[in-house]
């Protein structure tokens, strides 16, 4: 019998998070945004956009109860900052996931000022499916990919999974500084 080996490092599981933080402060803010969207007891290393093949999303409240105190975690960050008052500032993540799970699909980080949540969130789902669009070596158009009827890409005969985390705010009143933030969170 074939014995199967398991990489530590292939994340199994991806939690989406996201949050926002204001403080007088830019650091403490970004910890703030860090604090609500669950993060900020983790030492965080940023890294590229792949969605691993068989990895499944799961909710916060589960991936993030499999994390401890002060570990090392990977993540896909979007993060943005402003002190400027009523300044509308947007973070997000987008994922493009193929049917065949065996495949990888990918993530796109997206920050703005001035989109709402809606239109960041799309804006990066379509980031993330276009890039799927060119591993896969297909044509990609925005407007004829897309299945409206099924909200669903086809790329290339492939159905293609999108979605996307959004945190949006507006900058504080009195100027404090307003951060915003959106990961993929890699759970081994």
């Amino acid at each position: 019998m074939k014995t199967q080996t398991i990489n530590p490092f292939m994340p199994s599981k991806i939690v989406l998070t996201k949050g926002v933080g204001r403080h007088r402060e830019q650091l403490t803010s970004f910890e703030m945004a860090l604090r609500d969207a669950g993060l900020a007891a983790f030492n965080l290393v940023p890294v590229s956009s792949i969605f691993p093949p068989r990895c499944k999303l799961v909710s916060k409240r589960t991936g993030l109860a499999e994390l401890h105190p002060g570990q090392v975690v990977f993540t896909v960050m979007s993060r943005a900052a402003s002190n400027e008052p009523h300044r509308l500032l947007a973070a997000t993540i987008g994922l493009a996931i193929p049917r065949d799970r065996n495949k990888y699909g990918y993530l796109s980080e997206h920050h703005s000022f001035g989109q709402t949540e809606e239109v960041a969130g799309e804006y990066a789902e379509d980031l993330a499916a276009e890039m799927l669009a060119t591993v896969l070596g297909a044509e990609f158009d925005v407007n004829q990919s897309w299945d409206e009827k099924r909200e669903l890409w086809r790329i290339q005969n492939e159905i293609v999974a999108t979605r996307s985390i959004t945190q949006s705010a507006m900058g504080h009143k009195d100027g404090l500084w307003t951060s915003v933030l959106a990961a993929a969170v890699l759970i081994p």
